[in-house]
């Protein structure tokens, strides 16, 4: 990344926010970082797009929306990422941080589950997943099993990646947030779809898949 020679701190870099953003923006840009905390915000990470543009007075101004993320995230792309997810409508703020230290925060179950729920809604379009099927993906209908899925969806929520959803049943369901969708670079998505399946894949099989247009454009620098 272009940036990454001269972000040798954090704090320096975000000392240059000064430089390419306008006071009000600065004071958006916070406000968007404090909301994506999960310990802060339980179950509403970031901010909308329309209160993103009412606190920058742009309402309705497409163009200017999109120069404050860029100019950010010119900014911050060593150590953050602001991120518009248009389907949830959420901007939020996430963290890089490298590969050991993100398999601290999550253990292989909870990494598995979701990427199963992240195949399912991202890549099949289901609207969220059933707790019951991952039940059957991650073991059988025992109180154990029921036990031990919980424990490994706790943490997922804790960080803000998944909510419960509410399906106008007494079923358990459970949703992406714009957190969750966005934890997994393509890079990562890729070698881990060429591990699966113990051989190396061409972009259009990796596409087809995750159906991800950038995968090796921006994939390979992340």
């Amino acid at each position: 990344m272009k940036n990454d020679e001269l972000n040798v701190s954090p704090l320096n870099v975000m000392q240059s926010l000064k430089g390419v953003l306008t006071e009000e923006e600065e004071l958006t840009f916070m406000n968007i970082l404090f909301s994506s905390s999960a310990s802060i915000r339980s179950g509403n990470f970031g901010l909308s797009r329309k209160e993103v543009e009412k606190q920058l007075k742009i309402q309705g101004n497409e163009e200017k929306f999109h120069s404050f993320l860029t100019r950010v995230n010119q900014a911050l792309s060593r150590y953050m990422r602001v991120i518009y997810d248009e389907r949830r409508d959420q901007v939020i703020v996430m963290m890089r941080v490298p590969a050991r230290a993100a398999r601290s925060t999550l253990t292989k179950e909870s990494l598995a589950i979701l990427l199963y729920m992240f195949y399912q809604q991202e890549v099949l379009q289901q609207e969220f997943t059933l707790f019951d099927q991952l039940l059957d993906a991650f073991g059988h209908e025992t109180t154990k099993a029921n036990q031990r899925i919980l424990i490994n969806l706790d943490p997922l929520k804790k960080i803000g990646a998944i909510e419960e959803y509410d399906t106008n049943s007494q079923e358990k369901a459970y949703q992406l947030t714009a957190i969750g969708v966005h934890m997994f670079s393509d890079s990562f998505l890729r070698r881990m779809t060429e591990f699966s399946q113990s051989n190396q894949l061409n972009k259009e099989e990796v596409l087809k898949f995750f159906k991800r247009y950038n995968l090796y454009q921006k994939g390979e620098n992340e």
